[in-house]
């Protein structure tokens, strides 16, 4: 999960958590007691493409543990540049409930190398909120920050929601960003092939930026 992607590989896995593509708001919720995820996906933004990748497991409740990979590549530099980063997080959400509020946080760390540079590191820590509707829809609110080694610190925030279509089509629409930086927007498609198993993908605009991505994630 965490903000916006591989433009950043140093928001840590967020890059965002694959289980809730297309989405780079992170909900309250993490995985059942001894549950699983695995997730891949293609992002862009702007002249930067590249994947990434995220398993997760519930240990034990109210607990999450994620870890994640990504590559990028922007061909439009030259020489072109190659970005590669990894990442771990704990989600806690002791507040849980099926309609109405569930609160948490969660702690990432990240590491990430650029070509012909050196390799960076980041902590980050946000807060995360969800309110559920009984009609289906829910609003998902981050406010965090992140500290990067010898670089100071970020604050970010995201304000996101999912909206039930169908049974198994969900719309995603939010907007993030970080602090002295314009906003990103995005709206999505989720789809659910079966239980646990879903596609998805989004296409955004922000800070004269274009921003896309594709996932798959499977949750057992």
């Amino acid at each position: 999960m965490s903000l916006p992607a591989l433009a950043c590989v140093l928001a840590v896995i967020s890059m965002p958590v694959l289980a809730e593509r297309p989405m780079v708001v992170d909900d309250a919720g993490t995985l059942k007691r001894g549950g699983a995820k695995v997730e891949f996906g293609w992002s862009r933004d702007d002249s930067l493409k590249g994947f990434e990748g995220a398993v997760g497991y519930g240990p034990i409740d109210n607990v999450e543990l994620e870890f994640g990979f990504g590559r990028a590549k922007d061909r439009n530099e030259s020489p072109s540049i190659t970005v590669r980063g990894m990442g771990a997080a704990v989600k806690w959400v002791p507040l849980r409930s099926e309609t109405g509020l569930s609160a948490g946080l969660k702690y990432e760390y990240g590491r990430e190398r650029v070509s012909g540079e050196g390799t960076s590191h980041a902590n980050a820590l946000a807060g995360l909120a969800t309110w559920s509707f009984e009609a289906g829809p829910r609003v998902h609110l981050n406010l965090g920050r992140e500290w990067v080694r010898d670089d100071g610190h970020i604050d970010f925030w995201g304000v996101g929601a999912d909206f039930p279509l169908t049974v198994r089509w969900q719309l995603t629409i939010e907007t993030f960003g970080e602090k002295h930086a314009g906003p990103d927007r995005q709206i999505g498609l989720r789809y659910e092939i079966f239980k646990g198993f879903k596609v998805s993908g989004a296409v955004g605009r922000g800070n004269d930026r274009t921003i896309a991505n594709v996932g798959v994630a499977w949750e057992f």
